[in-house]
């Protein structure tokens, strides 16, 4: 009979840590081929790309996206760290609007990342700051969302053109598919800004871009005004809001990654091109194309000068957020109209 668990030994900074699988046999990704969507499989994929996980996670509040079925399972998204975690596992303390806090788990080391896929997660979602001060991004995010009736083409068209608008700033970015539908693009900057500060630099990102390419991209948070465009998110960048990190698996029965690139790889990338197994065999022959990512942290006052040059103000937080300072009401504008008794506008629906 096979054992319920198995035992790994993983090499630290700070010493040997021992990682126990249980049930390493049980199919996490029912995709792939017999044999290659265990458990096991999930765990032995982040120990080989150990020093890319761990340089999108490292001393970042972590939400652990965990599916202890499987990948098609119901998904369980774990903000506290259990009081079953091994001593070692290192946390920090975050608190929320609602004035609670929880110890969050903070990634050191791949026994970390390790520990967490044998409690079932699958994505890391990593606060865009550190534990060192953890209210100070240090990661500017841009979340790229294809709305129904757009493509992958469509996508890789509005990244090039964020692209090309930091390249014009002299500012370096990142790419990485996220593993679903979109792409998401990182700019590594100084954490001297509050979340405020940032989120509002990331909204002129997405105005910018809307007012270049507004044909292909929008940044209108109400659905019933996107069309069939592709959504800038700048609401990742609000405060307690998080993205799958660079190396994350993804929720599908294919073992899907979210796929950290180089600018040159973007347009003939496809998301399906990356799985736990082609990432582990891309990663042993180029290592992480993100190595880089940290040399540089931007100065966004530009960002932040085209914030208040545009001169549109405060954009719609996500519902569960209280009120904002100078938030224009929430309010549907097809609901709008008919509150004010217009006619209604033909190219948005009903709603």
């Amino acid at each position: 009979m096979a054992s319920p668990f198995l035992e790994i030994a993983v090499d630290t900074p700070t010493g040997e840590r021992i990682i126990k699988v249980s049930n390493p046999e049980k199919t996490y990704f029912s995709g792939l081929p017999e044999g290659r969507g265990r458990k096991l499989d999930l765990v032995e994929y982040y120990l080989a790309v150990g020093d890319g996980i761990v340089r999108a996670l490292r001393e970042r509040p972590t939400v652990l996206k965990r599916h202890p079925g499987g990948a098609e399972t119901e998904a369980i998204y774990q903000k506290r760290l259990p009081d079953h975690a091994p001593e070692w596992v290192e946390g920090v303390t975050v608190s929320f609007p609602s004035g609670r806090t929880a110890r969050e788990l903070c990634p050191v080391d791949v026994a970390h990342v390790a520990w967490a896929a044998t409690q079932g997660t699958l994505d890391f979602h990593p606060w865009p700051s550190r534990r060192a001060d953890t209210e100070s991004p240090d990661e500017l995010r841009i979340d790229l969302d294809p709305m129904p009736g757009t493509d992958w083409d469509d996508v890789v068209e509005v990244a090039l053109e964020v692209k090309a608008f930091f390249d014009g700033l002299g500012f370096v970015t990142f790419p990485k598919t996220s593993g679903s539908k979109g792409i998401h693009v990182y700019l590594r900057i100084a954490p001297s800004w509050t979340f405020t500060e940032v989120r509002h630099a990331t909204v002129a990102v997405a105005r910018e871009i809307e007012r270049r390419r507004p044909e292909l991209a929008t940044a209108r948070w109400w659905r019933e005004e996107r069309g069939e465009r592709v959504f800038l998110d700048y609401n990742r960048m609000a405060r307690d809001q998080t993205i799958a990190s660079a190396y994350s698996v993804r929720a599908s029965k294919n073992a899907y990654v979210s796929a950290p690139l180089l600018w040159s790889e973007v347009p003939t990338a496809r998301v399906e091109d990356f799985d736990i197994w082609t990432m582990r065999d891309r990663f042993a022959e180029l290592g992480d194309v993100h190595a880089t990512i940290d040399d540089v942290s931007h100065d966004i006052t530009p960002l932040l000068e085209l914030y208040a040059g545009q001169g549109e103000g405060e954009a719609p937080f996500p519902p569960q957020f209280a009120k904002q300072e100078g938030e224009p009401l929430r309010v549907q504008p097809s609901r709008k109209r008919r509150q004010r008794g217009d006619p209604p506008d033909p190219n948005y629906p009903a709603g």
